[in-house]
């Protein structure tokens, strides 16, 4: 599966809103798995979108036909959008599906892995993350995905922002020192991104 996350800076947030939701037109689109996204809570003003394709071939025949006469709805309400592509490499807990109808919020990182740590950092991942975000109350779905040049997503589903923040103040700090995750990551950034459930497709 083929994972996108877009993040940009939201200049005509109704416009862009109501420019989201034309994105419905993704339905029935071949290889199309499904999309959702939201505010991030940390900067009002940012938007976070993803989308989900059974593979590339399905992803580049859909951007190559029908993709700019759905975007053209938001043009001008935005500014600095960045799309990035990565493929899933496995679940979170089990059995990820891009749906977003029953959860809150969505947790992003996004990793740059030094390039002799990138087996470590994935190990680590499936050992130590895995079971640990699994078996936090609250934690819906989530996968890993891998992007060229060691860049990694992790993309986790919560049922409320307040069950993450418990997981993170509880749980994040201790794991890091058993995963060497300082050792493995050369730069991190992400949101906790709270979900619009009109932008789901």
């Amino acid at each position: 599966m083929l994972v996108k996350w877009i993040r940009c800076a939201v200049v005509d947030r109704r416009g862009f809103e109501r420019g989201q939701r034309k994105w419905a037109g993704l339905l029935g689109e071949p290889g199309f798995r499904g999309q959702g996204g939201g505010w991030s809570r940390r900067e009002p003003d940012v938007a976070h979108v993803f989308g989900f394709w059974e593979s590339r071939a399905f992803y580049d025949s859909f951007m190559a036909r029908a993709h700019d006469r759905l975007a053209a709805s938001q043009t001008g309400t935005y500014r600095d959008m960045q799309a990035k592509l990565f493929d899933h490499l496995f679940d979170v807990k089990t059995g990820f599906e891009p749906r977003f109808t029953d959860s809150d919020v969505v947790r992003v990182a996004h990793c740059k892995v030094r390039a002799e740590r990138a087996e470590h950092f994935t190990l680590m991942q499936q050992r130590i993350w895995n079971p640990a975000m699994a078996g936090s109350p609250g934690m819906v779905r989530g996968l890993f995905g891998k992007a060229p040049g060691d860049e990694y997503l992790v993309l986790s589903m919560w049922l409320s922002a307040a069950e993450h923040g418990k997981y993170q103040v509880q749980r994040v700090e201790r794991l890091a020192v058993r995963a060497e995750t300082e050792l493995d990551i050369e730069a991190v950034d992400g949101d906790i991104v709270r979900l619009e459930p009109t932008w789901t497709v």
